[in-house]
């Protein structure tokens, strides 16, 4: 049998694909396979349908988003990862929590978001951390291709805003702010967006099947106001709300916002196969 595993965008791009945060946008299109189409979009865990003759697919996997807690600060961005797998006929799709539930199709797995909190974590398998009320500056987690998640923010002056991870892969969650009326820091932008502190814009992501950006949920109704949730690589994150709860991460590991009064919960990941 032919080697399916070509050499060029979809075959080389899974060990060296590390580009600058700001370059995020440009790159979704070098994770997504050249010269294949995509079948499946699966969005819970079960069994999946390979047609007799398919050997191999090229799987893009989000895990889920961590939660965001009240007055704590937006949860990470879900892991990423992406390549070549043997077909199987099930998959792992994981949830939104803390932290995010992983999500697994063959070979390729991509772990969950961090949750924010006092402490809070990094994730896992690509997760971003989430955001927390001290000094932040939390690392994310290393994806399947040693890329790390973003870094997470915390509390009081510039470090509110959380920093998108190296590679632009998933943000880390924003810091919450340094009293109860004070706004926190807006979620880390990637592919997969990090959910805001309380007051605060969530991260954007893209979405992988259409190459648009998923904007993250922004502050809403009326003062004290909740955090918007990060963008998915499925759909945009949630407003937060106008009684102080964060908005939820998008579909496709979207972290959670932050609120004083309760924190949204992180996007559920998500599975596209391509062959």
């Amino acid at each position: 049998m032919a080697n399916p595993i070509k050499r060029g965008e979809s075959g080389s791009q899974v060990s060296s694909w590390n580009p600058t945060s700001s370059a995020a946008s440009s790159l979704v299109s070098t994770i997504v396979p050249y010269g294949l189409t995509l079948q499946r979009t699966i969005l819970t865990t079960g069994t999946v349908a390979i047609p007799a003759g398919v050997t191999f697919v090229y799987a893009i996997v989000a895990g889920g988003g961590g939660n965001g807690f009240t007055s704590y600060g937006g949860g990470g961005g879900g892991g990423l990862a992406w390549g070549w797998s043997l077909a199987v006929p099930y998959c792992v799709v994981g949830t939104g929590g803390s932290p995010g539930g992983y999500s697994r199709y063959g070979s390729i797995i991509a772990g969950g978001g961090g949750q924010s909190g006092a402490p809070a974590n990094g994730g896992f398998l690509g997760g971003a951390a989430g955001g927390n009320a001290s000094s932040g500056n939390i690392i994310g987690s290393a994806n399947m291709w040693g890329i790390p998640g973003g870094v997470a923010g915390g509390v009081g002056g510039t470090n509110l805003i959380s920093q998108a991870g190296n590679g632009g892969i998933s943000g880390g969650g924003g810091g919450t702010g340094p009293g109860t009326s004070s706004p926190g820091g807006n979620g880390g932008n990637g592919i997969i967006g990090g959910g805001a502190g309380a007051a605060a814009t969530g991260g954007s992501g893209f979405n992988i099947a259409t190459g648009k950006t998923t904007p993250g949920g922004v502050l809403g109704g009326l003062a004290p106001y909740g955090g918007g949730g990060g963008g998915g690589i499925g759909g945009p994150g949630s407003n937060g709300t106008g009684n102080a709860v964060g908005g939820a991460g998008g579909l496709g590991g979207g972290g959670g916002g932050s609120g004083i009064n309760g924190g949204g919960v992180g996007g559920n990941g998500m599975i596209y196969l391509y062959w």
